[in-house]
């Protein structure tokens, strides 16, 4: 793992080390104020083109283009509100998926099954142990974005979102997001209406370099990735870690992303 990940810069394989608590210290203070945390250059120089190259030829022959009309919350109507509040304005998303049984032996799934990196989002995260996910299909996923695509405003339905940039595209694909925008007291329509009209101050653009490690809380902080520009597509991987073992999706939920059950 020392030829994929920094070790150097983010000693994962130190436990308890000095060096080691102080990457938890600095990514718990930073996730606590900024409702994320970014580890830049987590990737050896090379890994992510080579990660890429793995997962290319069957992003481009086999993915699931999903291409979907939704709200922020990916459900048809929230209870209490009206159906015309502009909070439940409608967005478009388009994706190109490849799932973790399509890529076996890849980079991406060596990383993610990594140990020491399991430990470490959990200290970040406060929690007392993380788990690979069981599903075959969900417990990776590699989505790609190409021109005129994006990833539009959601919330996520996970407390963390775990995810690894592996290449940009050449203009647009920012992370933009609002820390914050809701809490389980306080749903603040309002407040989502007010980011989905473009109008609000508080919202942030991450451009984010390949070869970054992201985490941040995607239940409670809306985001998106603005429209690609280019030829080249924005390809991204995603973690699925739970609290508890066995975790696996749904044959409704993998018809849903996947349009497959197995």
């Amino acid at each position: 793992m020392k030829d994929i990940l920094d070790l150097d810069r983010y000693p994962l394989d130190r436990e308890g080390s000095p060096e080691w608590t102080r990457l938890v210290d600095s990514s718990v203070a930073t996730l606590e104020t900024d409702g994320m945390f970014n580890l830049e250059g987590f990737l050896r120089p090379g890994v992510a083109q080579k990660a890429v190259g793995e997962i290319q030829p069957v992003m481009a022959a086999r993915s699931h283009v999903h291409k979907r009309m939704h709200n922020i919350y990916f459900k048809p109507d929230i209870a209490g509100l009206a159906p015309d509040h502009p909070a439940l304005r409608k967005v478009e998303t388009i994706s190109h998926t490849v799932c973790a049984d399509q890529i076996p032996g890849s980079t991406v799934l060596a990383i993610y099954e990594y140990e020491p990196l399991l430990r470490f989002l959990a200290a970040a995260m406060g929690k007392s142990r993380l788990h690979v996910m069981q599903d075959p299909l969900a417990r990776t996923n590699v989505m790609a974005y190409r021109a005129g695509e994006a990833l539009n405003w959601h919330f996520d339905r996970s407390e963390f979102t775990t995810t690894l940039l592996l290449q940009a595209p050449e203009h647009g694909g920012d992370f933009e997001y609002r820390t914050n925008l809701r809490s389980d007291e306080n749903p603040n329509y309002d407040g989502v209406a007010k980011l989905l009209e473009g109008r609000d101050p508080e919202a942030k653009i991450l451009r984010l370099k390949p070869g970054t490690l992201n985490v941040f809380r995607g239940k409670n902080t809306a985001h998106r990735v603005t429209t690609i520009q280019g030829e080249r597509e924005r390809m991204i991987a995603v973690f699925s870690y739970y609290e508890k073992p066995g975790v696996m999706f749904s044959a409704e939920e993998r018809v849903g992303f996947y349009g497959r059950t197995a």
